[in-house]
């Protein structure tokens, strides 16, 4: 099956998929879920036997990813605050000004990278993933559908993917 007989049965199956993801314990099941779309259309795919059956496996290997993601980090903070003997008064908590320029530089390709989308987009990209907002709830407060702000969701994450390829080449 190819990436299009795929998306095809995840649209089929799309509230199925956003209740197994909530079932795990998903906070955020529609950014999951989200996630898994741009997965589908962006990783290579050959013939699958059972494409609802790989859907399932691959939202749960999302839930298992940002498991560990949060368990790693939190290690990590810890490890790293013991390693360094917790915080001091003669250190600064500041960055350094070279991670606060190159930090601003990165703001700035972000910063064009959506506005290369439209301000609608980019809009849409700033109430999602900065402010912190539901998808649904999103949809509501600009007055479109759901798969227009996933949509403008996808172009904006392309954007934000490109610029950050970009920066990397450099």
């Amino acid at each position: 099956m190819d990436s299009s007989g795929l998306e095809a049965v995840f649209l089929a199956n799309r509230d199925t998929l956003l209740r197994f993801i909530r079932s795990l314990g998903a906070g955020d099941a529609e950014d999951l879920l989200h996630e898994l779309w741009v997965r589908i259309q962006t990783a290579p795919t050959g013939p699958i036997a059972s494409p609802l059956s790989y859907l399932y496996r691959m939202a749960n290997n999302l839930m298992l990813d940002r498991h560990r993601a949060v368990r790693q980090a939190e290690k990590r903070d810890r490890e790293w605050t013991a390693a360094t003997g917790g915080p001091s008064l003669d250190r600064s908590e500041e960055p350094s000004a070279e991670r606060v320029v190159i930090a601003r530089e990165q703001a700035a390709l972000a910063e064009a990278a959506l506005q290369s989308v439209g301000e609608r987009a980019a809009r849409i990209f700033r109430r999602h993933r900065i402010d912190g907002v539901e998808q649904r709830k999103v949809a509501a407060e600009f007055g479109v559908s759901l798969s227009t702000v996933e949509g403008d969701l996808r172009k904006a994450y392309r954007a934000m993917i490109d610029a950050k390829r970009r920066h990397d080449e450099v």
